[in-house]
């Protein structure tokens, strides 16, 4: 069980990384409020580098289910929405290296998770997917980094999972601050 020492926002109490998912489906209202939420994440010199594809449509929602790994198709297919986080690697004014851009698309994935708890959701992110296969399939030029796979849904019956995932299906502890704080 998570205990909390301060009062902090109620969508990070409660949001965590589920993995049963109802076939209930997103509307498309929620979907687009969940990415507008994301592009008011800080970036680097206000690069916004982050860009998403997202499942709406039966082909590239099958796109996106034939990318993951086996292990996170197991529970990820029934999720009735995946969305593929892709981040721009260079500056768009002068085409150098942005070393902050993962960092940004990482904010923009926590701003949009914490949107979904708002809403009701649940949102899962993978790094377990075929990234050369995203890129393919959705002509991802090399001045992008294929980041991330986020299921998105509402929270459905933990006994459609396998009995190994079931063990898994609760939110994890976390580590008290006096051991993350180095220095005070």
């Amino acid at each position: 069980m998570r205990t909390f020492k301060y009062e902090i926002l109620e969508e990070i109490k409660e949001r965590w990384s589920a993995r049963a998912f109802s076939t209930k489906q997103v509307s498309k209202d929620d979907v687009y409020a969940m990415i507008e939420a994301a592009s008011y994440a800080p970036s680097s010199v206000n690069e916004q580098p982050w860009r998403f594809i997202i499942g709406f449509d039966p082909e590239t929602l099958s796109l996106l289910q034939a990318s993951l790994t086996p292990s996170n198709y197991e529970w990820a297919q029934h999720a009735p929405l995946l969305i593929a986080l892709i981040s721009k690697r260079t500056h768009t004014k002068n085409g150098k290296d942005n070393p902050y851009h993962q960092f940004d698309a990482g904010s923009a994935f926590a701003f949009l998770s914490l949107e979904a708890t708002k809403r009701g959701l649940i949102s899962h992110s993978m790094g377990g997917f075929d990234k050369e296969m995203i890129r393919d399939s959705f002509k991802i030029s090399d001045d992008y980094s294929v980041l991330l796979m986020i299921a998105v849904g509402y929270h459905g019956d933990k006994s459609t999972l396998s009995e190994s995932q079931q063990a898994r299906e609760f939110p994890g502890l976390r580590k008290n601050l006096e051991e993350i704080i180095i220095k005070e």
